[in-house]
């Protein structure tokens, strides 16, 4: 199940697995989500030591779900098809013509491509998107800007970008049960049939909080929450979260990241973690070793 190379003495490699051992314990028959960002899919080496984590997971009794991001892959096929992308607020601006791309990378060849990796490697991966069995019901998402200058509040039109409003996990639960690992793209569908596109961990927040996950992992490209050092915290309550964030201890685009995560942990999930997916066997080194490999936000 563990491969750990030819320089692993037989002795190390059984204390290894001993350590281990109340950790996988912990987890056997849970759910755990993991949402792979694209930032996070880097290389074909990192997206092979994921899909190895993800079968290890399922392999060792867990109930792994996966939910991906593709940001950049869109934006590469989108630069080639010489459509333009703009952002606002941090998201794509979707038109009709972008959704479709947005559905074909991401329900297409980033979802089977991580399907097909997680077979190849002895999984039983299952892709789908939040649009199969209503999983995500999503309505238009709305923002709003305030000129500095005049204090003029003006709406922000995204296009078919959406956010949820309903999640019916019932397909998800189905397919875990029957020892498939569900491999979800982050698309939903309005009730009048609506394509939106969905921000992953914003997918895969509403997932966990929906399923009342044991665990909910966010792979990013940044280690974790850093405290004014520059060092990682490798642990924090909800109310050390809102305090580092009072303080500017928690600055820019991390602040979003872990008021999301604060409304997961109070939505019932027992912990929420952000981690470098960059780090080789990040989703292991977090659940089964003492030392995790990340920042976990848990209630207080």
């Amino acid at each position: 199940m563990f491969d750990l190379g030819p320089s692993i003495s037989p002795q190390t490699h059984a204390t290894i697995l001993a350590e281990a051992l109340p950790y996988m314990q912990r987890y056997d028959q849970q759910i755990v989500i993991v949402k792979y960002g694209g930032h996070a899919m880097g290389s074909a080496e990192l997206a092979e030591y994921f899909a190895k984590d993800i079968v290890v997971l399922e392999q060792s009794g867990v109930k792994p779900i996966v939910v991906h991001g593709g940001g950049p892959q869109i934006g590469a096929l989108l630069e080639r098809l010489k459509i333009k992308s703009e952002f606002a607020d941090g998201l794509r601006v979707t038109d009709r013509e972008t959704v479709e791309i947005v559905e074909m990378v991401l329900a297409g060849s980033i979802n089977k491509q991580i399907v097909a990796q997680i077979n190849r490697l002895g999984g039983r991966a299952c892709g789908i998107s939040g649009k199969d069995a209503n999983l995500m019901i999503a309505r238009k998402l709305e923002r709003r800007s305030r000129d500095p200058l005049s204090n003029i509040e003006r709406v922000i039109d995204l296009g078919f970008v959406g956010e949820p409003e309903e999640v019916n996990p019932g397909i998800v639960e189905v397919l875990a049960r029957g020892d498939l690992i569900p491999v979800v793209a982050p698309l939903g569908v309005s009730r009048e049939g609506v394509t939106y596109n969905i921000n992953a961990d914003t997918f895969a927040s509403a997932l966990a909080a929906a399923m009342k996950a044991k665990r909910l992992l966010l792979l990013t490209d940044v280690p974790g929450v850093l405290d004014k050092s520059g060092q990682l915290i490798p642990k924090l309550t909800v109310s050390n979260a809102r305090a580092l964030i009072a303080d500017g201890t928690i600055t820019g685009g991390m602040i979003p990241k872990v008021e999301s995560c604060i409304e997961v942990v109070e939505s019932g999930v027992e912990g929420v973690v952000i981690i470098n997916g960059k780090v080789p066997h990040a989703v292991l080194i977090e659940l089964f070793t003492q030392h995790g490999a990340g920042t976990l936000i848990e209630r207080d």
